[in-house]
């Protein structure tokens, strides 16, 4: 598709990059540079308003919700987590597809106290105890959360899984999922508006592509 006018695309690095690019070339908007060789972080296109930036997931909503960005890519679980309202989420591409799950080791212990939960999904974890009535203590952690219950720092941990050969090795189990994951389309609510004749066609085109290989 031809785009006529400016727009700015915030994707998360990594799996979800890598995963929407086919879908972005497929509207026929390419970068000029490969994001996987080049350190540049703001990426111009073969279209010549278009241009992608590159940021961490957790990024991705608040450069949407605050302008620096039209739309973005981000998970699920980064927009679970998110307390902002200034985006839509219109579009569920089905792209780099996992679980967060609650886990906890194979050989449970007795728990004596309250429950101590490691996870970086904070907001989501405290949510979603609330909602069955209990409280826990919430250990936010950035990473190797698999490690907590093994040292003995938490009795249980909340984190994403694809195939759960790192909790298999790590002496854990899956024991709920508490969301499916998948990476979603963000429009800024003003973009939406104000580039509305650019963002509806594309909109509807990635619907079309949505969880196509």
């Amino acid at each position: 598709m031809n785009i006529n006018g400016s727009l700015t695309i915030a994707v998360s690095k990594g799996r979800i990059l890598t995963e929407a690019m086919p879908i972005l070339e497929k509207l026929d908007i390419t970068p000029v540079e490969d994001p996987a060789r080049t350190r540049k972080l703001v990426l111009k296109t073969n279209q010549a308003g278009v241009k992608i930036i590159i940021i961490r997931a957790t990024d991705v909503p608040t450069y949407v919700e605050y302008g620096a960005a039209d739309m973005g890519i981000a998970g699920k679980d980064v927009l679970m987590e998110y307390t902002g309202n200034g985006v839509y989420e219109p579009l569920d591409l089905q792209i780099a597809l996992c679980k967060m799950v609650l886990a906890e080791p194979r050989q449970r212990k007795t728990i004596n106290g309250r429950l101590r939960v490691a996870t970086k999904y904070v907001n989501t974890t405290r949510n979603y105890f609330a909602g069955q009535g209990k409280q826990v203590e919430i250990i936010k952690l950035y990473g190797s959360m698999e490690l907590a219950p093994v040292l003995g720092l938490a009795d249980q941990i909340v984190d994403l899984v694809d195939t759960g050969n790192t909790l298999k090795v790590n002496g854990l189990v899956p024991v709920e999922t508490i969301a499916e994951i998948s990476s979603r389309v963000i429009v800024n609510k003003a973009a939406m508006k104000m580039k509305y004749q650019i963002i509806k066609p594309m909109l509807k085109e990635m619907n079309a592509l949505a969880g196509k290989k």
